[in-house]
């Protein structure tokens, strides 16, 4: 599994929509994000990307690591163009 920041793939400080092309670009497969309104700013259906939301109260990695069961299982199911949400705990 290939996992990286979009801040590593030249995306720090990208809109949504051109860090999921980048993404789109580079082969990944999974689009993992924390943005609640992600869907209602892009046709996420017209991507070769899953799409990840998670409802948490940040992005630090303190704040996610008790998602990361629910992200697995996630990640196995998403299909492309398919947006999965992680409720908040």
């Amino acid at each position: 599994m290939n996992v990286r920041q979009s801040r590593n793939l030249g995306g720090a400080g990208k809109k949504n929509g051109e860090l999921i092309s980048i993404a789109e670009q580079k082969g990944f497969e999974i689009f993992l994000t924390v943005d609640q309104g992600i869907d209602y700013e892009q046709n996420l259906a017209a991507h070769r990307l899953g799409t990840i939301v998670i409802r948490s109260k940040s992005s630090r990695l303190a704040d996610l690591v008790n998602y990361i069961p629910q992200i697995l299982n996630a990640i196995s199911t998403v299909k492309p163009g398919q947006l999965i949400r992680i409720p908040s705990r």
